[in-house]
């Protein structure tokens, strides 16, 4: 979509202020027209009195200038250059002492726009899902966009806000396979730690999750651990088959026992804790485990303390995400960073590019690491094998 340009209007270059004396920005505030007067009952009532929003008009009185030069100060066009730079230091610090915010509501129908971009998450809950909305955030801001984050949805909805105008472009974040479907074709979107042939119309900005997941069964074979468990999600998405494929052929290679349980990860700490139990009671239970997440992680602690179980000394255990709560446990938890703040700015930045009418180069899976920590320890500490 090529890039269109502000209609503005056309004034003398540059523009300069008139020779009226203005009024201050006190006796502004002091005297609203008789039409802008708060209702009585307002104003006799037990709430405030709606305060009145202060107008271009306003900053335009102020700073002795037309509201045409107020309006190419803040349309962020290359027209508001013909404005000298003292007349828009003027308007800014009259629009500053007012408490003036412009409206980007008619530059963006001018646009053909919204200003919004929309994030779909899998589980708004989820806190590695927060790391990449700071990202995002981020990114946004600096190609002015505003975003709003969503969970829940599935293929239809989001279809249905692709076509509704609401968003000018969509980041979809981990999708599960029933949530995704066929977009429209004019739809800007990109896909976020998702399968790359998904759409191979629109970009995919990648994890590289399989070797981070080799990196955690490397370390723990490393400190003698040969039988392993592993809580793996239940959730029919790419990035949870990725990682246990890569599961799968680091333990063979390696010539490791394993014990698999699946958890659903948007249920949260408390189903992490309860499968995470009937893995640690078994008569074979192994002295190692590791989770496709960090607060399943922080669920095997606890169902480890419930059973008498020390961490790292009777058994070791290894998360994924690198989320806060990591750090924060007792003893601090070995993960595996997934950068999701990094993923958040380069989905962002290629949407942005998308909505600039460029085109967008592929981009290299973001690189993952082990990060350890002391919730692990060689196989023969204390009862461990």
């Amino acid at each position: 979509m090529p890039a269109t340009r502000d209609s503005v209007p056309s004034e003398p270059s540059p523009v300069e202020p008139s020779p009226v004396e203005p009024p201050s920005a006190e006796q502004l505030s002091a005297e609203p027209s008789p039409a802008e007067q708060p209702p009585v009952e307002a104003a006799l009532g037990t709430w405030p009195a709606p305060v009145r929003r202060p107008t271009g008009r306003d900053v335009a009185r102020l700073a002795g200038v037309s509201q045409a030069t107020v309006s190419l100060v803040f349309s962020g066009a290359e027209a508001g250059r013909r404005v000298s730079e003292a007349t828009r230091e003027r308007v800014r610090e009259a629009a500053r002492s007012l408490g003036y915010r412009p409206q980007a509501a008619g530059r963006q129908l001018r646009l053909g726009r919204s200003g919004m971009i929309l994030l779909a998450v899998p589980n708004l809950q989820g806190p590695f899902f927060g790391r990449v909305l700071e990202g995002v955030h981020e990114e946004a801001g600096r190609n002015g966009l505003a975003v709003v984050v969503s969970s829940g949805w599935g293929s239809a909805t989001l279809a249905e806000a692709a076509t509704a105008g609401r968003f000018d472009g969509l980041l979809i974040c981990s999708p599960d396979d029933s949530q995704l479907g066929e977009l429209p074709a004019d739809t800007p979107a990109v896909f976020l730690d998702a399968d790359p042939g998904t759409d191979r119309a629109r970009p995919t900005v990648e994890l590289d999750v399989a070797g981070g997941m080799r990196a955690a069964v490397e370390h723990l074979a490393a400190l003698g651990h040969r039988r392993i468990g592993r809580l793996r999600s239940s959730h029919s998405a790419y990035t949870f088959r990725v990682r246990q494929a890569a599961f799968e052929q680091a333990v063979s290679e390696l010539g490791l026992d394993v014990v698999e349980l699946g958890v659903s990860l948007n249920d949260g700490h408390r189903a992490a804790r309860a499968v995470a139990g009937r893995l640690l009671e078994r008569a074979d239970r192994p002295r190692a485990v590791l989770c496709d997440d960090d607060v399943v992680a922080s669920g095997v602690y606890q169902a480890a303390a419930e059973l008498g179980l020390r961490v790292p000394e009777d058994l070791s255990v290894v998360g994924m995400d690198n989320v806060a709560v990591a750090a924060l446990l007792a003893p601090p938890l070995t993960t595996v960073d997934l950068p999701g703040e990094e993923l958040g700015r380069a989905g962002a930045a290629a949407l942005a590019a998308l909505l600039r009418g460029e085109r967008v180069a592929p981009v290299a899976p973001l690189a993952t690491s082990l990060v350890l920590r002391a919730s692990t320890a060689p196989a023969g500490t204390a009862s461990a094998r």
